[in-house]
Parts: structure tokens; sequence; C-alpha cells
């Protein structure tokens, strides 16, 4: 088992829970220091090959398959940040799509077809997804610079009228990528399905939601909203809210994630799959502030004006194809996913 990324938040934890389960794991990871930080601490099982490689460099993935043959491959690895990709678009496309017509061109070269793909894509392809006024169902444009300027944060319906958003389904709500961080990880999604169908292996998209818990960085300022709330509560500061705090994601605990990509392994997919894997429950952005807030005896959170460029005002999923698919269920609720992740913050060193 290969795990590409397999050194960060999500990589790690997989890999512990595949050595348990009794899988060969190997990890390549570049150790990038946005990630990592400038002394990476690695967090890894003994029993795990690290290669410390970059995945788009065509000679590191010849030597790293010339040590090892995985029979499947997790891939994991990937440059993140919606707003930052609109400042680092090539870094982003470098890694993500570059990255990954690497990974398959030295398969092609070592002559290796694994029996399945794992492909860690994201929510964010969806864009602003599907949305609804009255029976009618509509996909709105981007939501414009102009358009946030002025403090229209909800799109609207093709006559102006007011809608609501809908869960995302995949297979059935149209991808549309808002930010160029979605467009390479739908690139990613179609890359791997054509090579996948020309080589007869089988490939597993996991769309996963915004994913939180113990390991995640808390020096990279784009980890996740939920590490960066939970830090600044901690140190009793006041949690500023984006637009008008009613934002909407889809929190999903790292144990829970890491249970559905396991199943994932376990469970091969017998033709191509692609699965939304999320909590099921839609959050808003006050709403998680507030939460934590609590928790850490904070002040009240403070709703701003701001916002962020490409972002998306609604995200959330439908888990029921991944529970039949996978046999899989999330077991964390955000309450105990926020203590848990609390109390782990408390133990790192300062």
């Amino acid at each position: 088992m290969l795990v590409t990324g397999g050194a960060g938040f999500i990589g790690s934890a997989l890999a512990r829970r595949l050595v348990e389960a009794g899988y060969d794991v190997a990890v390549m990871d570049v150790l990038h220091p946005q990630v990592h930080g400038a002394r990476p601490m690695i967090d890894l099982p003994p029993s795990v090959r690290l290669f410390t490689c970059d995945v788009t460099h065509g000679p590191d993935w010849d030597a790293a398959l010339r040590l090892f043959q995985p029979s499947q491959i997790v891939h994991l690895a990937a440059e993140t940040g919606t707003a930052q990709s609109l400042t680092l678009a090539t870094r982003h496309g470098s890694v993500n799509v570059v990255g990954t017509a690497q990974l398959l061109d030295a398969l092609t070269r070592s002559a290796l077809v694994p029996d399945q793909f794992i492909l860690a894509s994201s929510r964010a392809v969806y864009g602003e997804g599907a949305w609804r006024c009255g029976t009618h169902v509509f996909y709105p444009r981007p939501r414009s610079h102009a358009q946030l300027l002025a403090g229209i944060w909800d799109p609207q319906g093709p006559a102006g009228e007011p809608a609501v958003p809908l869960p995302s389904c995949a297979g059935q709500t149209e991808p549309r990528p808002t930010n160029i961080y979605a467009a390479t990880k739908l690139a990613q999604e179609h890359m791997l399905a054509a090579w996948a169908t020309a080589h007869d292996a089988n490939l597993s998209v996991l769309r996963l939601q915004n994913v939180y818990g113990p390991g995640q960085s808390l020096t990279n300022s784009y980890t996740g909203i939920v590490a960066l709330f939970a830090r600044l509560a901690r140190e009793q500061r006041a949690l500023e809210v984006y637009e008008d705090g009613r934002i909407v994601r889809d929190f999903v605990y790292i144990d829970d994630v890491v249970d559905a990509m396991t199943a994932a392994v376990q469970n091969p997919a017998a033709e191509s799959r692609c699965l939304d894997i999320g909590s099921g429950i839609a959050t808003t952005i006050h709403e998680l502030a507030r939460k934590i807030a609590a928790l850490c005896n904070a002040p009240e959170p403070v709703v701003v004006p701001k916002f962020r460029d490409g972002d998306v005002r609604a995200a959330s999923c439908t888990i029921e194809p991944a529970t039949n698919e996978l046999h899989w269920r999330p077991k964390w609720g955000l309450e105990d996913g926020l203590h848990a992740l609390l109390e782990w913050i408390g133990k790192q060193p300062e």
C-alpha cells in the first residue's frame, strides 16, 4: 500500500490505521515546510517506509517504485487552499495535476498496474453546487468580487428570487469549480479515471468535506477553519466570522475519514466509484465559532463583512451512497470532535 502525502494530517492517520490492519505501507511525502514546519516531526509507525520524494519529479517516482510495488495507491499528495490557489496557480497545478501525471507515467515505465487507486478529492469540485428556488433547481454563477464587495452573499435565482443550497451528491450534482484548487482536484479525478479505465484498474474517488481533528497543522494558515478557530479561541481572542456568519460547511472528524478510506481499501471498487465523505450535517461558520468559543470560555465571535475570493457560500453533502457502498457511517459528532481537538492542542508544545 502506497500513500502519497502520507506524512501529512490525513495520510499519517491513515498509515497508522492500515498498519494496524496488517498492511505493508510505504509513504511518499516532500515534507513541505508550509505543512510540516522548518523541522518536520514525522508521526508514522516504525514499519512504514518513508520516501522523501517530490511527486512532480519523475526520477523520484521511478526510485520509489523500484523499491516498493504497491497493490493499491492512496493519492493524498496535493497543494490545498482555495484563496492561496488564486495567487499560486502554478504551484497548485504543478503538484496536483503534473504530480498526478508523473505518477501515471512512472507506473507505465515500471509496467505496474495497481489493483485500485483511491483519490482524496474535495467537496470544492462542486463549486457553488446546486441551489433551489421553489421547485426550480439551478447552478448559480460563481460569486464575483463586485458581488461580495456589495455584501450580496447568497446566490439568487434566475429572476433574482431567494434560493437555498442543496447538499451535493456525486453522480447527481454537477462539478463546477470556482477556484484553481478545485479545478486541479477535478482534473486529478479525470486523469486517474482515464488511466484506470485504459489499464483495467479500479478507482475510488472520495470527495472529502472539511476534515478536522488531532494532528492537523496549527501553523499552516491554509489548514482549515476549525484548527484556526481552536487556536485563536484558546488564546482568548474573539473569532472573526466572515460574510454574515451563514456560510455553510460539513465538518467531518479525522477518524471518520480514515474509517471511510480504510473501508475503500478493504472493499475495492468493482467498478470506478465516486463518493462524498462527510458528516452529513450542514453547520454554519457562526455556529462552529460559537461552539468553539464556548468550549474555550473565549469572547463571543464577531461577524465581520470580510470575504475570500473564490470561496463558496455553502458546501455540504449526502452521505447515503458512501454508507451503502462502503458499509461505513461517521461516528463523531461535532461537539465530541471539537473536545478531542482542543484536548490534543492543549498537549502540544508551545
